[in-house]
């Protein structure tokens, strides 16, 4: 399947799916403390899936377990929640996605627990930054490089790294489609970017080096060197002018 086109109709309807997503990770967001088991964040995110009237993408989806992603420390991604108790100074990703009328949102925070090291949060802020960066280059017949580059740039300028194994992707109606969007790249280079195009996209950054391994549960991805990993994620469209980020409250 090639990249898909949204028409405004349908971006109206991703629109309040983001909301919902942007909404329920604002609330999360809030709730994160330490003492508090990585399960009672799900279960969250369960209830308000239901009362925004929206469905879990993630639950089921190649049978993964739960309705958010949480992911700890040297965690990168996919982290399934569960009896892990969140301690002082931990940092936490917190990946969502939701339909809502047939049509998906998708969104990513990384936040502390408590009082978090300077270096941690020095990591958090590269990393929204990286994001921020990548939607600043999205813009209409800029290419889809040209994002993958902005992101890897501004994180490795800092002293940080990229993850490879991981991206950014389309999505719409499934939450997985064309196009693929490396957070590495060269600029001016793969598919040209068109109005009605909608991304999710998503920086993984990490402290130290950019391999990766897979946990035995084959689901969650550690940083392959212990090292903290951060993640941020707006899902957005591509418009005549500036990139319309959809994930937002």
């Amino acid at each position: 399947m090639g990249i898909i086109i949204k028409s405004d109709r349908e971006i109206a309807v991703m629109r309040q799916a983001g909301r919902i997503v942007a909404t329920i990770l604002k609330a999360l967001a809030k709730q994160v403390r330490p003492g508090m088991k990585t399960k009672e964040l799900d279960a969250i995110a369960a209830k308000e899936l239901e009362r925004l009237g929206a469905k879990p993408s993630f639950k089921g989806y190649q049978g993964f377990p739960a309705n958010l992603c949480v992911s700890v420390n040297d965690e990168i991604v996919h982290g399934i929640p569960g009896e892990r108790v969140l301690r002082e100074g931990d940092i936490i990703s917190l990946d969502l996605g939701a339909i809502f009328n047939g049509f998906q949102g998708d969104a990513a925070i990384t936040v502390g627990v408590g009082e978090i090291s300077l270096p941690a949060r020095q990591l958090l802020e590269t990393t929204e930054g990286a994001l921020n960066a990548g939607i600043a280059a999205a813009y209409p017949k800029a290419k889809l490089g040209d994002i993958s580059a902005a992101i890897q740039n501004h994180a490795e300028s800092r002293g940080y790294s990229v993850v490879r194994e991981y991206t950014g992707h389309g999505i719409g109606q499934e939450m997985h489609e064309e196009p693929q969007i490396p957070n590495f790249g060269l600029p001016g280079t793969g598919p040209v970017l068109k109005k009605g195009m909608t991304l999710a996209i998503e920086p993984m950054v990490n402290a130290g080096d950019w391999h990766t391994r897979l946990s035995d549960n084959h689901w969650t991805v550690f940083t392959a060197d212990g090292s903290l990993s951060a993640h941020f994620e707006h899902t957005i469209a591509i418009t005549d002018g500036e990139p319309e980020v959809l994930t937002i409250a």
